[in-house]
């Protein structure tokens, strides 16, 4: 059947962090779903509604719209003990999860994963004489990278739905210790693979009225004529294979990852709003050409308030790199662009933005991705005039100084796509909306 285009995804245009809960957050109202189709608790997302601040890690942003469902796509790797908390701390705070569904093929992330994660990461810090390395890198440690690579070798990957069968829950756990016991890693004995049996059932239990096919339930939704909003994890400078490899995620976190995470097709999207901050950071290892790694990074890491909501590590910040958002944007070719936290940049006298590389003595307006090549870039920088007065209170184009908005028309002009959004604080009525309206058909 050919798609209505009636839907629409949000996707990070840099390495995470741009913002995209808020964006979400702002368009879940106007569809029926909100989707999350990647990834797991390694994203983060911070959404700030009348002054209080929710910090999702594996629910979609929908979920504080009580009209709106809120999916977990097959995409996903879940832990349940951390779903769980994170479930619980929404309720204490007064929202209702009742509309949180749960793909029953999205795969579970255990205990073993974190660990095999941890050690890892230290293994690859470490060089054979036991001297620091440079190797690592710079996961979040909370198990991902481990449970997708068992994902795709199959025989013992445990699926959300395998939390309701003990048989096979334990089949598959003490196939895994197995496996790790013959690769030289610790195996688990027979009372600790009781007790974790007897945990995840547990889990199991309690996330049973949530778990769905949703392959189905979105379908049947498109067929009756509702809009889906698909929120993507992470970003697209930190995709498996697009991004600056080998310091990436382990999913498809660009607009590509929305088919094979959720069973909907590209074709049903109407809308692709690419979510760009209005400076760079990324969080963790890996090249960085527009770094500052000085004071003016300081300041734009302090006004910015630049650390992960998921890890609380400081981000890294620097000047937006065009180059890149360009190359994000012609890869999930957006529609329309969410620039977010162009309040940061105000009371700076220059504002610089980076528009070509040079390699070599050679230079090109091409991304690079891949991490050892792009760590030999140096940015070409275009300098723009910034713009002294705090703009957190304006609600239209208007309100913003003149340098201030043709900032973002050189962006806009430079990657090649309308600026909808503008995003100048961290509540969802900070927003300027210039799309003509904030549906999926704007």
């Amino acid at each position: 059947m050919s798609g209505d285009g009636d839907c629409t995804a949000v996707i990070g245009l840099q390495w995470g962090d741009e913002g995209k809960g808020k964006i979400v957050d702002l368009l879940a109202p106007h569809h029926d779903a909100v989707v999350r189709f990647n990834g797991g608790a390694n994203a983060g997302h911070t959404v700030v509604v009348g002054g209080a601040k929710h910090a999702l890690h594996l629910i979609p942003s929908g979920i504080l719209h009580s009209n709106v469902l809120s999916v977990i796509g097959n995409g996903v790797v879940v832990d349940p003990e951390g779903l769980l908390h994170e479930l619980g701390r929404l309720e204490d705070s007064g929202v209702d999860v009742s509309g949180l569904r749960i793909s029953n093929r999205a795969h579970v992330v255990m205990p073993y994963h974190f660990a095999e994660d941890a050690s890892r990461e230290s293994r690859l810090a470490t060089d054979e004489s036991g001297e620091s390395g440079d190797r690592s890198i710079g996961t979040t440690k909370r198990g991902i990278g481990p449970a997708y690579a068992e994902k795709i070798q199959r025989a013992c990957a445990i699926r959300i739905g395998d939390l309701a069968c003990e048989k096979t829950l334990r089949e598959k756990i003490q196939l895994s210790s197995r496996f790790r016991e013959r690769q030289g890693e610790d195996g688990s004995s027979e009372q600790v693979l009781d007790a974790m049996v007897r945990q995840y059932r547990g889990y199991g239990e309690s996330l049973a009225p949530y778990v769905a096919d949703t392959f189905y339930l979105l379908h049947d939704l498109l067929d009756q004529g509702d809009s889906i909003l698909f929120e993507g994890a992470n970003a697209t400078l930190l995709d498996v294979d697009h991004g600056t490899f080998p310091f990436v995620t382990s999913s498809h976190t660009s607009v590509l990852g929305i088919a094979s995470g959720t069973g909907v097709s590209e074709r049903r999207l109407g809308r692709v709003i690419g979510v760009l901050k209005a400076y760079q950071t990324r969080v963790g290892a890996g090249p960085f050409p527009t770094e500052l790694e000085d004071a003016m990074g300081d300041r734009i890491r302090e006004r910015g308030n630049e650390f992960g909501t998921t890890t609380g590590r400081p981000r890294r910040t620097g000047w937006l790199d065009l180059v890149a958002a360009r190359y994000a944007t012609t890869l999930n070719d957006c529609t329309c662009i969410a620039m977010t936290l162009l309040d940061v940049l105000a009371g700076f006298d220059d504002l610089r933005v980076c528009t070509a590389y040079r390699v070599d003595g050679v230079t090109s307006d091409r991304f690079i991705p891949d991490a050892r090549a792009l760590s030999r870039v140096e940015p070409v920088y275009t300098s723009l005039s910034g713009f002294s007065q705090e703009i957190d209170k304006a609600r239209t184009l208007a309100d913003l100084p003149s340098e201030a908005t043709a900032y973002v028309d050189f962006v806009s002009e430079f990657i090649g796509a309308p600026i909808d959004y503008i995003g100048v604080g961290p509540d969802r009525r900070q927003t300027i909306t210039l799309a003509a309206e904030t549906g999926a058909t704007a």
